[in-house]
């Protein structure tokens, strides 16, 4: 199903935040649970801690899964549930739903858009279509919804 992107408005970055806060709540829940599935095993099996012999391998670990809690959502409707709460939706440029690969590549380009002081999400202020780095680099962008009756 295609976007009609003639109606597109662009959110404010006060909302992108807004939605960016609001899954990082349910994000924490996730890592938790994540983390808890195989913390909790290791120690019962070894009596050891996991923090100290693979600390590295568990960052890798939770990255992943926040890779596929933001690639999941995007892929399936393109909302996760703050951007459905704050009413916007990542597209592509194209106005077409956000593939696998686009999303991988928003996400990687997020992580990059927001480590220096997320400028990146900044910039939107300044591109006239209101793109972040990580909207023009994976070629998408995000939309604000009209209201539901």
């Amino acid at each position: 199903m295609s976007f009609d992107l003639s109606q597109a408005q662009k959110p404010s970055i006060m909302r992108r935040i807004g939605a960016f806060l609001y899954d990082l709540m349910l994000l924490v829940a996730v890592l938790m649970i994540a983390l808890g599935l195989i913390v909790v095993p290791y120690g019962v099996i070894t009596g050891g801690d996991l923090h100290q012999h693979y600390l590295f391998l568990e960052q890798i670990y939770l990255l992943l899964v926040t890779a596929g809690f933001y690639v999941y959502f995007w892929t399936h409707g393109g909302q996760t549930l703050g951007m459905k709460a704050w009413r916007i939706q990542v597209i592509r440029q194209d106005g077409q739903p956000v593939d696998f690969n686009a999303a991988v590549k928003r996400f990687v380009w997020s992580i990059l858009s927001l480590i220096p002081a997320g400028l990146g999400l900044w910039w939107s202020l300044f591109n006239r279509q209101g793109l972040a780095w990580h909207d023009s680099k994976s070629n998408t962008r995000v939309v604000l919804l009209a209201k539901s009756a």
